[in-house]
C-alpha cells in the first residue's frame, strides 16, 4: 500500500469530500467531522436519515479528548479500550456540528487499531467520520470490491486495505454504563463496567 493514497484521502478530507478506508471491522466512509457540507455530504451518499448519528474516528485518545468532553471513568475507558473495535459514546464540544450528531449531546468515538486508518486520520488533521462504507439498510462493506456504484462514484478516494474481519464494533456509553451495541469484545467491556 502506496503512501500516496493516504496522503491522496487526506487531502480529499481537507477539501470536504467523501473517501472510503479500511479499519479492523468494516470499511468506513470518511469526511471532515467538523465541517457540517461534507458530514451532509456523507448522509446523502449513504442514504442515511438524518436523525441517526455518525460516529468520529481519530488516531489516538489525546486527539479525541480534544474535541470530546470525558468524565475521568470515560478516559479510563478510552485509553482501556481504545484503539480498537469499540465505539465510545461521551460528551461532544461544539466544534463538531449538530448536523453529525443528529442535534444530540454525545458523540461516538472511534479509533480503528488499523494503521491505516490511523495514519489517513493523522494525515487529515481533524475528525472524520466513521461509519460503514455502504448505502443505508445495506450489507457492511469488508473489502472495496462490494462497493455500490454510487458510493464508488461518489468517493473521491478509496483506500484498499484488502479484507476487513467484518465484525461490528461495540457502542458503550461508559459513563451511562450502557453497551448500546454488541460486538467486538463485548464481553470484556461489559466486564470493565462491573468492575469500575
Amino acid at each position: 500500500m502506496s503512501d500516496d493514497i493516504v496522503t491522496q484521502a487526506a487531502s480529499a478530507i481537507q477539501h470536504g469530500e467523501a473517501v472510503v478506508y479500511p479499519t479492523e471491522t468494516v470499511y468506513g466512509m470518511g469526511a471532515d467531522a467538523t465541517n457540517a457540507t461534507a458530514v451532509e455530504r456523507v448522509f446523502e451518499i449513504k442514504g442515511r436519515s438524518r436523525d441517526k448519528p455518525l460516529s468520529a474516528g481519530f488516531p489516538d485518545v489525546d486527539a479525541a479528548l480534544e474535541y470530546v468532553v470525558a468524565t475521568d471513568r470515560e478516559e479510563a475507558f478510552m485509553r482501556r479500550f481504545l484503539p480498537g473495535p469499540v465505539t465510545v459514546v461521551v460528551e461532544r464540544r461544539e466544534s463538531l456540528p449538530d448536523v453529525l450528531v443528529g442535534g444530540r449531546d454525545r458523540v461516538g468515538v472511534r479509533i480503528p487499531d488499523h494503521e491505516l486508518a490511523q495514519r489517513l486520520f493523522s494525515e487529515a488533521g481533524t475528525p472524520v467520520t466513521a461509519t460503514s462504507a455502504n448505502r443505508s439498510g445495506t450489507g457492511s462493506i469488508t473489502h472495496p470490491d462490494q462497493l455500490s456504484d454510487e458510493i464508488r462514484e461518489q468517493a473521491a478516494v478509496v483506500v484498499d486495505g484488502g479484507d476487513a474481519p467484518g465484525t461490528e464494533s461495540t457502542v458503550v456509553d461508559p459513563g451511562q454504563g450502557i453497551i448500546h451495541r454488541h460486538g467486538a469484545m463485548a464481553d470484556e467491556i461489559a466486564a470493565w463496567l462491573d468492575e469500575h
